[in-house]
């Protein structure tokens, strides 16, 4: 659920974990566009679909807080089979109708790619759990955790090493996390437990999502497996796999006993959050191809600010002034990453 996060759908963190990668052609792109359309008509793009992100990814996570908070809702994996299964119809619609194209989901390539998506449903799973019990200002400075176990990880893994700057920037994260947790009024242990759960899953996906992309790419008739078809394959993948956790943890009795799925406004909601989980893997790449890996980069950390202040304020969280500076202090230090990581 997370920006890092629907707190995380499919292809928003595969996108995260291509950039460097696409560097090379985005630029060429961006060089194209200027040179055929103007700069003042790139510009504008650039910023409907900056927006577009930014509007997207944010009612996003508010809208998740407001099923499981708003509702009570006590089924979070439930909540993860909707809108995977949402998002899946829409993309076979899609290509259905000849809007995109699709890789076909062979034997051979859900062997490939069904371990990794595996690590992809545990990430969601404890990101809805941590998201019930956290306020969403303090889930998106929890979350810069992540960046730390995926630069340790990097190490052990790839022996990638970091600079100095990004070192210094994650050490500043931590410092943000513990004093937001110590000073948070709010403060749930099992919500927190959660959270870094999440963490841990989270940088398994983007550390082992690589290495399986390639791999499946292999398996593909065109040797080449483009975001439409990742995000089918994993929100495809994580419906078997959540309809078997809904059956173990026994939340399927717990929704058929519950009023909640008898209010049609809770359906509206959930639906739109679906959809919303879609709208960021599309707005991301539209984003992306418009500016550029440093932007995106940028504006992924910038906008987390806007989305602390809305938690805040349309949940009506209870604050002290020494939580409000470590909520500012872990979102500055978010954007701080970003710049080193840039440079």
């Amino acid at each position: 659920m997370g920006s890092n996060a629907r707190i995380f759908s499919g292809s928003r963190a595969i996108l995260h974990d291509n950039i460097d990668e696409e560097i090379g052609d985005v630029e060429k792109d961006v060089e194209r566009a200027v040179r055929e359309h103007g700069f003042i008509k790139v510009r504008n793009q650039a910023l409907i679909s900056g927006l577009a992100y930014c509007l997207s990814s944010c009612s996003m996570i508010l809208l998740n807080k407001i099923v499981l908070s708003g509702y009570n809702l006590n089924a979070g994996i439930s909540l993860m089979f909707y809108q995977n299964l949402v998002s899946v119809a829409i993309v076979r619609l899609l290509t259905v109708f000849g809007v995109i194209s699709t890789e076909p989901l062979t034997w051979k390539l859900v062997q490939v790619w069904f371990p990794v998506n595996i690590v992809f449903v545990g990430m969601l799973v404890t990101g809805i759990f941590s998201l019930k019990y956290i306020n969403v200002a303090m889930v998106t400075i929890l979350k810069n955790i992540t960046n730390i176990i995926t630069a340790l990880g990097e190490i052990y893994l790839f022996n990638k090493y970091q600079n100095c700057k990004i070192w210094g920037a994650l050490i500043l994260m931590v410092i943000s996390a513990v004093s937001g947790g110590i000073t948070d009024l709010s403060f749930h242990a099992v919500g927190y437990a959660w959270q870094i759960l999440n963490c841990f899953f989270t940088a398994a996906y983007s550390l082992t999502l690589r290495k399986v992309m390639d791999e499946a790419k292999q398996q593909t008739k065109s040797g080449n497996l483009n975001e439409f078809s990742m995000v089918l394959l994993n929100n495809s993948l994580s419906l078997p796999l959540g309809l078997t956790l809904i059956i173990v943890f026994d939340e399927w009795e717990y929704l058929y006993s519950s009023p909640i799925l008898r209010i049609p406004m809770f359906w509206v909601v959930v639906t739109a959050s679906g959809l919303l989980g879609l709208a960021i893997s599309f707005t991301s790449m539209w984003f992306l191809h418009q500016t550029g890996p440093t932007t995106y980069s940028l504006v992924g950390s910038l906008n987390k600010i806007p989305l602390s202040i809305a938690g805040i304020m349309l949940f009506k969280v209870p604050t002290s002034l020494p939580n409000l500076l470590s909520i500012s202090f872990g979102l500055f230090a978010g954007i701080f990453f970003a710049k080193a990581k840039m440079s």
